[in-house]
């Protein structure tokens, strides 16, 4: 497991000392943390953690909705219902006793939020990728500065009702590979997710899943609303996504997720985004946030 670091502080009327860094091992300190913070007495509290590129978290669940952001690195987090990228430009909204499972690509700094039901009931009740402006992610930095009984009369209680406000009017973003109940298709959805440039056709695929070819086709439509093909290009495009946002090379990237050419990942990519690869790469570039310190 990666190395975590969780920033808190004390309270500042008392000025005993400025934010400290607590030092953990693995994805169940973070955790521990995390629970702590569900019975705290302010309606939003924040938290900050660093994990090591490889962590892998265990499946759990929140009392608390979440708002899942990180600074640097990558995401990925897996639902009952979907599997998400997460990039320094997204956050993940994560409701009330959604059992989720994260791994992380490259470094990542994370800036989290954790909300009362009570408090989020304007706010969205399905998992949800958001596109994350400027002022968002500078209030989150400055929130997980906050003791966890700040003054909610005060500056802190002000900037974090703002952040509320500011995360019901965020942007949707539409990157989502939907997971299906029936066993048989999940089994052949997270070989796939493990291993997204496997380019076993759909009658391999079915051996997998232990079912006919026109019964898959049917049931996958039926259970994700896209076609096996379609869905497989969304994890694709993840994938990529991910990958390219740790600079990784283009031609790697195509290769490696079972393109024949760069050309054709080029493709598929600006169809699906709008732009090219090398285009996101400069984009993405542009819009990475510095570290935090």
């Amino acid at each position: 497991m990666g190395h975590i670091a969780i920033v808190s502080s004390e309270t500042p009327r008392r000025r005993v000392a400025p934010p400290s860094i607590v030092s953990f091992s693995g994805f169940e300190a973070s955790g521990r943390q995390a629970d702590a913070l569900q019975d705290a007495e302010r309606p939003v509290v924040a938290m900050a953690a660093e994990f090591c590129s490889g962590g892998v978290g265990v499946r759990h669940s929140h009392r608390r909705a979440q708002f899942l952001h990180g600074l640097t690195g990558v995401m990925t987090v897996i639902t009952e219902t979907g599997s998400w990228t997460v990039s320094p430009q997204h956050a993940l909204w994560i409701p009330p006793g959604v059992m989720h499972q994260s791994r992380c690509w490259g470094s990542v700094q994370l800036r989290t939020l954790y909300i009362e039901p009570d408090a989020a009931v304007d706010l969205p009740n399905s998992c949800r990728l958001l596109e994350v402006s400027t002022l968002v992610r500078a209030l989150i930095n400055e929130a997980v500065t906050f003791p966890t009984e700040y003054d909610q009369a005060g500056r802190e209680g002000q900037i974090m009702q703002l952040m509320l406000a500011e995360i019901g009017r965020m942007p949707a973003v539409p990157l989502r590979a939907p997971m299906p109940r029936d066993r048989r298709l999940a089994r052949i959805c997270e070989a796939i997710l493990r291993d997204p440039g496997n380019n076993q056709d759909l009658e391999s695929w079915s051996q997998v899943g232990g079912l006919g070819r026109r019964t898959l086709t049917r049931l996958f439509r039926r259970e994700t609303g896209m076609s096996f093909a379609e869905w497989r290009q969304q994890v694709r495009l993840m994938e990529a996504l991910s990958r390219l946002n740790q600079r990784e090379p283009v031609t790697s990237v195509a290769l490696d997720l079972g393109y024949d050419s760069p050309s054709a990942f080029s493709a598929m990519f600006r169809r699906s985004m709008g732009i090219s690869p090398r285009d996101y790469l400069r984009w993405s570039a542009d819009k990475m946030p510095a570290a935090a310190v």
